[in-house]
């Protein structure tokens, strides 16, 4: 299942707001490692995380090269409209190095209590939807209209659209249930699961039902990048790398975005780990 995408490799960082030097540091440590990506998980009422956008835009200040992404944007607490503005925001000001994740929310009581509208799983699916029909309308400058949009959860009535991001920013969405993966295969750019949360065979099937449900709207299946979040999957680097070459070449992913906030960790990954990962992976589809 070798989707024959270029390998990409990243960092998931957490936003401790207890120092918030240190995931700044670790992300300037994830550039020099030679990384393609760092990201963030968003938790706004997580009292001890720093904001998530706050904390993307001043990366994205503070770095030149590599890319920052949310892992992934809480969207029941970041209303869509307000998500596009931010996201081209952050892609313009960075030079195109913001790429945006999007989840539908999980820890109803505590979104509850910031704010949020609770919602059952599959509002949160249309939800979700719907956003993404929202962030992808206003982006959209190829005509000069405003958007309007009569979903049941987000509308918007003759919004302006812009401004338009530097680069086709792709939309991600970290799925795991039927509804999502179907979703995901219909509209987004890439899934982005935590391994550690896939049950087993649930990359095989995951990657079944992106492609069914792509397939279905005449979608390449080849389209949609598959990521995702790993931690160290073995001790001796030799088995590490080839841990996730055979993750590249038979369960398709194509960016491996390691959980670590140890700078030391990010550097070997970057410098040692990502090198032999694409030479294996090249070896094995020249052969």
């Amino acid at each position: 299942m070798d989707y024959g995408h270029a390998l990409e490799f990243g960092a998931f960082i957490t936003p401790t707001a207890a120092d918030p030097t240190v995931p700044v540091a670790l992300a300037q440590a994830a550039e020099r490692a030679g990384l393609d990506l760092v990201t963030f998980q968003d938790h706004p009422y997580q009292s001890a995380f720093l904001d998530t956008w706050t904390l993307m835009t001043f990366v994205a200040a503070q770095t030149s090269t590599i890319r920052v992404a949310p892992n992934v944007l809480n969207v029941p607490l970041r209303p869509p409209a307000v998500v596009a503005r931010a996201a081209a925001s952050l892609d313009l000001l960075s030079g195109g190095r913001f790429d945006l994740a999007l989840g539908a929310g999980g820890f109803w009581d505590a979104i509850e209590a910031m704010g949020g509208i609770r919602r059952t799983p599959g509002e949160a699916v249309t939800a979700l939807e719907e956003a993404i029909d929202v962030i992808r309308e206003l982006w959209d400058t190829s005509e000069r209209r405003g958007v309007f949009t009569t979903g049941t959860h987000y509308r918007v009535r003759g919004a302006k659209r812009g401004p338009a991001p530097a680069h086709p920013v792709p939309i991600w969405i970290g799925a795991y249930k039927p509804r999502m993966l179907a979703l995901t295969g219909r509209k987004a750019d890439g899934w982005l699961p935590s391994l550690g949360r896939l049950q087993p065979g649930g990359l095989e099937a995951g990657n079944a039902a992106i492609d069914e449900a792509a397939r279905s709207v005449g979608r390449d299946p080849r389209e949609i990048r598959r990521l995702a979040n790993v931690d160290r999957l073995a001790a001796d680097p030799a088995e590490f790398a080839q841990r996730l070459a055979e993750l590249a070449l038979e369960g398709g992913i194509g960016t491996f975005i390691l959980a670590s906030d140890d700078a030391r960790d990010l550097a070997a990954y970057g410098e040692e780990t990502a090198p032999a990962v694409r030479e294996l992976v090249a070896a094995e589809r020249r052969g």
